[in-house]
């Protein structure tokens, strides 16, 4: 079990007042969810409280194309025809001024649980459930809505007494901690421990199934929420709307959550597919000034869908935050993804303060704005001109050099020690000297697949993620020469046997007369 951190705080106490009230008095509640994995999770883990308690509940989640992000005024406008009692927000909430007036001026109670940043003065909602506010609880800052929705609602059903296991939710948590890249440290690391070490393939049908439709023969590992099961379920949201997510989180037909899996595979294909087609196409020494401290790429056709994956894969590639933005209508829709030494979130709410940026919102990591055109570069110059140069390195850092002979199985077993690996605890860079690529595969255009080869004669197999079009991958495809990498290790699964494999991070190229 997860000892509960939060229950016997005064905003816990109150929230637990307010839907102690609404489920006496019969209200109608609506949940309003954000549309990545986080806010799915937290709506999902809501409703499915409510059925425990045979308590009918409706839920929206807006359309990323149609209604933007979170609970904005004119999508509430839409909520509300439906004469709502209580309006619970989930993942979104925190600076919606003007939607919350909109609902107090109805008469229409407010719950927000939230893990963005928030700026004073606070909306004045019934209840504001955050830690990023100055409370008592701001230690937890590292929470997910989804862990924030767990605990509260796990702490009412103890206070209540109630006769029902509430802890299966803890996968779907564990989903949102990393799915939203949140510190694997503290209690995040000890969720994800405990679910790891019980999770049972055969008693999660979305899981299992999953596996059984992309034939994967192993046990589940920490790297499939993050980059197999997040982004299926992100797709939804990415490129149609994310009703059927909540469904396939919510129901209890079998046939139903397999008819909506293979819907959001099928989905998720597409969206790789027009990610990749971007990134083959993104022109780096045209497009991208790479001595700016903050990355900045725009492009008036990439689909808002995913212009978040493309500043993630930015992000990773230059070590320095990123941002995306592509045209919607008469403005443009912007998404970032930031290092831990920058606050984007922070600087998203300064944007909109020093009248750079129209609206927008985030947190420390990942963030999204629109802004209009004539204000672009304004608020570029102002990013550049805020993040200090000396706190970011341009190549990943690496804990030691290391030979070659030493990246071994025994090695690399001393080195899991330290697993789950994730956001604050990540799985250890090294460089390794003066060596050669061997054989380099482009594979299925989006990665790379090759062996290493030292002066010693030992090869090790090898694979990079790294853009198609990037430096990095030109290196290793067409670069003969001897030359430095940055390289993890990590266990490969292939026909029931494990092989040591490493991923290459980074090619640093010698000069020519090393």
């Amino acid at each position: 079990k997860v000892l509960n951190p939060i229950k016997n705080f005064s905003d816990i106490k109150n929230g637990h007042d307010i839907l102690e009230k609404s489920i006496i008095k019969k209200d109608k509640i609506y949940l309003i969810g954000d549309y990545d994995v986080d806010g799915c999770v937290a709506t999902s883990i809501f409703i499915n409280f409510f059925k425990k308690i045979d308590k009918n509940v409706s839920f929206f989640i807006p359309n990323r194309f149609t209604d933007g992000y979170g609970a904005s005024l004119d999508f509430i406008k839409k909520v509300i025809k439906e004469k709502p009692d209580l309006i619970i927000m989930l993942d979104c909430g925190s600076n919606s001024q003007d939607t919350i007036k909109f609902l107090n001026k109805h008469n229409i109670k407010t719950l927000i649980i939230d893990h963005h940043e928030i700026i004073k003065p606070y909306p004045k909602a019934n209840c504001i459930i955050n830690p990023k506010k100055n409370c008592d609880y701001s230690e937890y800052d590292f929470f997910s809505a989804s862990t924030l929705t767990y605990f509260f609602l796990d702490s009412y059903i103890k206070k209540k007494n109630l006769n029902f296991n509430f802890s299966e939710n803890l996968f779907y948590v564990l989903l949102s901690i990393v799915s939203d890249v949140m510190p694997l440290r503290k209690i995040n690391r000890y969720i994800c421990i405990n679910v790891l070490n019980n999770f049972d393939l055969n008693k999660n049908f979305i899981v299992k199934k999953i596996f059984e439709l992309k034939n994967i023969k192993r046990p589940l590992e920490i790297e499939d929420l993050g980059f197999l099961i997040g982004p299926i379920l992100n797709s939804a949201g990415r490129l149609k709307d994310c009703t059927n997510v909540i469904k396939l989180l919510t129901s209890d037909d079998d046939f139903e959550k397999e008819k909506i899996l293979i819907d959001l595979l099928s989905l998720n294909e597409k969206r790789k597919k027009i990610e990749n087609d971007v990134l083959n196409e993104i022109d780096f020494k045209k497009n991208i000034n790479k001595n700016d401290n903050i990355i900045i790429l725009k492009n008036d056709i990439i689909s808002e869908g995913i212009i978040g994956i493309i500043a993630s894969r930015l992000k990773d590639y230059f070590n320095k935050p990123s941002i995306v933005l592509t045209k919607s209508k008469n403005i443009y829709k912007a998404s970032a993804r930031s290092t831990p030494v920058f606050n984007i979130g922070k600087h998203i709410f300064n944007g909109i303060n020093k009248k750079y940026i129209i609206s927008g919102g985030g947190h420390n990591l990942a963030a999204g704005f629109t802004i209009a055109s004539n204000k672009i570069n304004d608020f570029k110059n102002y990013l550049n001109s805020f993040f200090l140069k000396e706190t970011i390195n341009n190549t990943k850092i690496y804990v030691s050099k290391i030979s070659t002979k030493s990246l071994n199985s025994e090695f690399y077993n001393q080195i899991k020690i330290l697993e789950p690996f994730g956001s604050k605890n990540e799985n250890p860079i090294f460089l390794i000297e003066k060596v050669k690529i061997i054989k380099p595969k482009l594979i299925k255009k989006r990665y790379i697949s090759f062996f290493i080869k030292s002066k010693n004669r030992n090869f090790l197999t090898a694979i990079s993620f790294a853009i198609p079009n990037s430096e990095i991958s030109k290196n290793l495809l067409y670069n003969k020469k001897e030359m430095n990498l940055l390289v993890q290790m990590k266990e490969n699964f292939w026909n029931n046997k494990k092989t040591l494999q490493l991923i290459v991070k980074d090619v640093i190229q010698l000069p020519n007369n090393a």
